[in-house]
């Protein structure tokens, strides 16, 4: 591993912060701190921590020695200042005289002792940086030291590679017990560049922050160079990897492992989660080996992980040609883990009084032979959050096993962590926003009505794939939604094309849930002298396209399982046709009886089928050119024809776009037409 320090960066980064108030010490140490964030070979979602030891000026102008140490919440990756938030040192180093702290004490402790009482909560692992006095202090989960620290004889093998530069400190939960450990080691050993925690991380110490962050490397280094000096790990093929072109894609195997999840999650779980698919070299090697049950059964290469991926991963056979087969296997094998799960809750939870409050007995890493490891999560985010960690797992898992037998923490240390006070008090304080762990698609989706469509979803949580004939438009729309949002090129006259986007989404998040049929062509022009080309047009739009999006969409929830909500952008024209306009009205019409007959033919499948009537939309279709047409053909001005209606005010996309939302979220309706419209009395059912 190389230092990737440089000096110009760093003065750069002082001279920076400077001018926002922020002192050396502190704009240093966000630069280094970010060093280690950026390499996730070091550091993922959040892990690791990082500190320096400063004096800063109270309300009266008097020094403070103080602690600034990484704040719950911050990524080391992209951390700023407010990121390492200042606690008075002299309280936290008192905390040491004593012989027991509660993990709830600790907190509160550190927060009472923040410089800045609206700074987010200081790291778990505070008192740990307080207690060892060298001046900037860094901590990472490298996964080349974890090839180390999770081995039989680890602290044996650590001491032959590392000699006198590092002491051992045997595994303990953080908090004050682990500070205290320790501090004990750091002062039995003058002169140690740092600490390996043995089943957990590195410490490395400087008394500046490159001194610090350059020890993190070259201890980092030492480990690197002793996997490296062993023999590659040998495969061990599983009998059905000898057969690599008889997997299914992912587009088939996903939908029914979410659909499976979803009905294992039973009543008492969410039944939607969100999957990440990951094929990289060291997933593939861990799926597609014969050792992988046993591996899997192990435990995880840091007990930090074990809050995004529980113990182990739920480990499925390799979905061959007869997806029946697997799907039964994979019912059985979920069902099994789920189990499993309940029974180590039993074990251990009776150990604390009082009891704990179980979590969710479902698997958030899935590991499939021939496709790769999949993450598990409530969100996109979530989901790939499990996965990131879960392929860390597999590479120190490989470098561990090249070393000698990977043996991680047992079963109740793991326990311990999974169900750590701290994060149990977390428990029920988030509310989930109402589309959170909805998959939707939207077609037509780079238009005013789809854009605003897609935020709309977005915003109450749900990830959005954007579908739309200008691929380019279709990423710049999706790209304001950031990680919820997904452009895809997709024409949705062409029926292949639709079923090929489908299944990119469902490969990227697992499926879908909600389909806004939304993308439409307006030709305006008397019927009497319509040329058929331009009524075929938009039929094939207006119509055609719309059977091939709700084919798509019930060939998939067919495979998922847990139903669905088609939503179709049908318009007032179906009901109430204008003058001039017959080829959008006709085939408008043409999909309210399309709505209604998906609606009939699968309301027994929990597949609900509903339709949205707008009229008079600023949009692609509705353009300040036909607007000037259309109110001439109604003898009125522009102004006056946009706001023709019982309400007297002009209707809007972002009026559509809440519409689509609350049909979505009508569980118990399917066939219904929803006006949205201002109020138009000839366009009313009846």
């Amino acid at each position: 591993m190389k230092s990737l320090w440089n000096d110009t960066d760093a003065r750069g980064t002082v001279e920076r912060y400077a001018a926002q108030g922020v002192g050396e010490d502190l704009a240093l140490r966000t630069y280094s701190a970010r060093l280690l964030g950026g390499d996730p070979a070091l550091v993922l979602h959040g892990g690791g921590n990082t500190s320096v030891k400063s004096t800063v000026l109270d309300l009266f102008g008097d020094p403070v020695d103080v602690l600034c140490v990484k704040g719950s919440g911050w990524d080391l990756a992209t951390i700023e200042p407010p990121g390492h938030p200042a606690v008075r040192l002299a309280p936290l180093l008192r905390l040491r005289t004593l012989d027991h702290l509660s993990d709830e004490a600790m907190v509160n402790a550190q927060r009472q002792n923040l410089m800045d009482s609206t700074a987010p909560n200081p790291s778990v692992e505070t008192l740990l940086h307080a207690f060892i006095p060298e001046r900037f202090i860094d901590h990472t989960h490298s996964l080349a030291v974890l090839a180390l620290a999770n081995q039989p004889d680890a602290a044996g093998l650590i001491a032959a590679v590392y000699g006198d530069r590092v002491a051992c400190v045997p595994y303990v939960m953080p908090g004050f017990d682990l500070a205290k450990c320790a501090a004990d080691a750091w002062e039995s050993r003058p002169g140690l560049e740092g600490l390996i925690l043995l089943n957990h991380g590195v410490f490395s110490f400087g008394a500046t922050a490159r001194e610090s962050y350059e020890r993190m490397i070259a201890l980092v280094s030492l480990a690197e160079e002793h996997v490296a000096l062993r023999p590659p790990l040998s495969a061990i093929a599983r009998p059905a990897s000898l057969q690599p072109g008889s997997v299914q894609p992912a587009c088939d195997v996903l939908p029914v492992l979410r659909g499976i999840l979803g009905h294992a999650a039973g009543a008492a779980w969410p039944a939607r989660w969100l999957l990440d698919l990951r094929s990289s070299p060291a997933a593939m090697a861990v799926v597609d080996d014969a050792r992988l049950p046993d591996w899997a059964s192990r435990g995880v290469a840091t007990p930090d992980h074990v809050i995004r991926t529980k113990a182990g991963p739920l480990v499925l056979d390799r979905p061959d040609t007869d997806m029946t087969a697997w799907r039964a296997g994979a019912v059985t094998a979920i069902e099994a883990y789920a189990s499993a799960y309940a029974a180590y809750f039993e074990r251990n939870a009776g150990r604390f009084a009082g009891g704990k409050t179980a979590l969710d007995p479902l698997p958030r890493v899935v590991a499939v032979p021939g496709l790769g490891l999949v993450g598990v999560g409530k969100s996109a985010a979530e989901a790939a959050v499990a996965a990131d960690v879960a392929e860390a797992w597999a590479a120190a898992l490989l470098a561990a096993e090249r070393v000698g037998r990977f043996t991680p923490v047992g079963e109740a240390d793991t326990f311990d962590l999974e169900y750590w006070s701290l994060e149990q008090a977390k428990l029920g304080k988030t509310t989930e926003k109402r589309l959170e762990r909805r998959i939707v698609i939207v077609t037509g989706g780079a238009g005013a009505i789809g854009a605003a469509t897609a935020k709309a979803f977005a915003a109450e949580g749900a990830q959005v794939a954007i579908l739309d004939v200008d691929g380019p438009a279709a990423m710049a729309a999706a790209s304001p939604l950031g990680g919820k949002g997904l452009g895809v090129a997709c024409d949705v006259t062409d029926p292949l094309d639709v079923r090929r986007a489908f299944e990119t989404v469902a490969s990227r998040w697992g499926g879908v849930d909600i389909v806004v049929s939304n993308a439409g062509v307006a030709h305006a022009g008397a019927m009497a002298s319509l040329p058929d080309r331009v009524l075929r047009d938009a039929f094939d739009i207006n119509f055609f396209a719309h059977q091939s999006v709700a084919q798509a969409a019930v060939r998939l929830w067919r495979e998922q399982g847990l139903g669905g909500t088609l939503l179709f952008n049908v318009s007032k024209q179906a009901l109430n046709p204008g003058p001039d306009f017959g080829a959008y009205g006709t085939s408008k019409a043409a999909l309210l009886a399309l709505m209604r007959q998906y609606a009939l033919e699968h309301g027994a499948e929990g597949i609900r089928v509903n339709g949205l009537n707008p009229d008079r939309i600023r949009s692609g279709l509705l353009s300040d050119q036909m607007i000037a047409a259309r109110s001439a053909a109604r003898g009125v001005d522009p102004a006056t024809y946009m706001a023709g209606n019982l309400l007297g005010e002009e209707v809007t996309a972002q009026d559509v776009a809440e519409a689509f939302v609350f049909a979505a979220l009508m569980r118990r309706t399917t066939g219904a037409i929803i006006p949205v419209d201002g109020g138009n009395v000839a366009a009313m059912v009846r």
